[in-house]
Formats: structure tokens, sequence, C-alpha cells
């Protein structure tokens, strides 16, 4: 992932479109201090050059514009806190995203990064010294991980207080993921519930293993990216999420995933839509408190 793309060749890419302006207002207020735990920042590719394995182009705006749209959509839906992704588009370059995490501010905002597994010492620490929590692993995109190739990775971190991060999808991965996981010194991070197959329901193989690692304590899990698993109202995700909440409220974040890059044919979705989907199936102001808040504020930090 060493490769930069030459600003010139990218509009050959396919580009993602540009997020709602301003996302529908949620229908309940959230509690203070409440975290959305996955979103992306993007920059102008002459400042911050992508990666040519990438599949897709941000849409188009400054850093300082993306800063700009970002603070709206928080705002709009009642987020206090942060934690930016670095998004596959820039590869191991975490440059755009430690330059936005210095304008949002260290005190509410932090990041997850991507390296290569051989990272050493030096440039986790150096992460670790910008804000960042944790690292992420791509199966989605790169297939399975072994062992060998983490542990060193995984050691490095346990020993800077960082986590790992996952991106799979819980039919095809999720075996392979949990031998890893229960193998591994730090805490791990599950994104997008796992990106079920919907249609086979909660109790297939690889959802039901994501369950059982979530209420066994092993893993975090965001209840992100409805999207990618069910169309709008989302109400087809609605088990899964629920199932998830209650094997183990403690181990679970709420994410937006914007601005929704990576769509394909899907409609662009609206956070306030995503976020009601949640206060749908978590309407106990107690959990609320404990997904929204308490459990980011253990996870990445936060005073």
């Amino acid at each position: 992932m060493d490769g930069r793309a030459n600003p010139a060749t990218i509009g050959a890419m396919n580009q993602s479109r540009m997020p709602h302006r301003r996302p529908s207002a949620p229908s309940a207020i959230l509690p203070a201090g409440a975290c959305d735990a996955h979103f992306h920042m993007f920059g102008d590719p002459a400042e911050f050059p992508l990666w040519e394995g990438r599949s897709e182009s941000p849409a188009p705006g400054t850093l300082d514009d993306w800063v700009e749209r970002v603070k709206t959509h928080l705002e709009t839906l009642g987020f206090a806190r942060g934690v930016l992704i670095q998004s596959l588009m820039y590869g191991n370059d975490n440059s755009v995203t430690t330059a936005a995490l210095k304008r949002l501010g260290r005190k509410n905002f932090r990041a997850v990064g991507l390296v290569p597994a051989d990272a050493d010492g030096a440039t986790l620490d150096a992460l670790k010294a910008e804000g960042y929590a944790g690292i992420r692993l791509n199966y989605d995109r790169w297939g399975i991980f072994a062992f060998d190739a983490v542990a060193g990775l995984a050691d490095r971190l346990a020993e800077r207080d960082m986590h790992i991060q996952m991106l799979l999808q819980a039919p095809q991965h999720m075996a392979a993921a949990g031998q890893l996981i229960r193998r591994l010194p730090v805490p791990v991070v599950i994104d997008h519930i796992a990106q079920p197959d919907i249609a086979a329901g909660i109790d297939a193989p690889g959802f039901a293993l994501l369950r059982q690692l979530v209420a066994e304590g092993l893993v975090h899990v965001k209840l992100s990216a409805l999207f990618r698993s069910a169309e709008s109202p989302y109400t087809d995700a609605d088990p899964f999420v629920a199932a998830l909440v209650a094997a183990n409220p403690e181990r679970c974040l709420w994410g937006s995933d914007w601005p929704h890059i990576m769509l394909g044919e899907r409609p662009m979705p609206d956070a306030g839509h995503l976020l009601d989907a949640f206060l749908r199936v978590v309407p106990d102001p107690p959990a609320r408190q404990q997904i929204l808040v308490a459990n980011p504020a253990r996870l990445y930090g936060f005073a």
C-alpha cells in the first residue's frame, strides 16, 4: 500500500457521491457527550495523495471543506465527540486523517489508522502521540490476515494501549477472525455489525459467533452502516442490532460511517435516519447512555 496516485489521473476513477449537506434531525435528543465512533475525512488530492490501489476517489473538496461538512453532520445529529477512521483511499498514508484530527481537536476526537503489519514501535508511537487509539485491519478488501502476520503488531499495540479494528463480513470471515481474536492481547472492534447476510437471520453461523464474542466481552461491535446490509428505514436490520445489544450493551458502539463512500448502486443514506434506526431499537435511556457515551469514553480515552 505504498503507491500514491498522481492527482492528474484520478478523474478516471469512480468518484464517491457527495453526502447530504445536512442530515435529518434525529427523533430524540442524544445524551451529553455522545460519540459518532465511525466517520471518514478527505482532502484535496493535490495536498493528500491517494493510494493507487483504491477502487474509488473521494467527492471533491479541500480538507477545510470536509471539516465544515462533518461539523454540520455532528452538530445536527447531536454528537459532541467523534472517531475518524482512515479511509482505504489513502492506503497507509494517514496524513489527511492526522490533519483533520488536529483541526477538530484532540479533546473530543480520536482516530484509527492504517499501517502495514510490520509497522514498528516508532511509527505507532507517532500515531499515538497524534491521538490515534487503534489500527484497522481490512478483511473486506484484502482477505484473511494470518495470526502470524498480526501477532507482532498486536503486541506492539498492546504496549501502547491501542486496539485493533476489523472490517469484515460475517458469512465469509467471522470463523477465521474469531480464532484470531481469541489469541490477541488487545481490544478488538468489529465494524458495521460485521455486514451480515440479513436473509440468513441472526442465527447464521458467522453472526452467531459475533454475538458470542460480544457476549463474552472479547470484542466491541459498531452498530453502524446498516445501509450496507438493509434498505431504509433499515427495519430488516433491527433483529441484528437488538441481538448485539442484548448480548452485551457494554461492548456496543454507534457510528454513522459518514460520508457513506463506496455505495455502488445503493442510494445515499441520510445519517439522521441511520441514527433513528438505532434509537428505535434502543429506546431505553440508560442503554443509550452506555452505548453512545460510556463505551466510547472508555475505549477511546475521552475524559
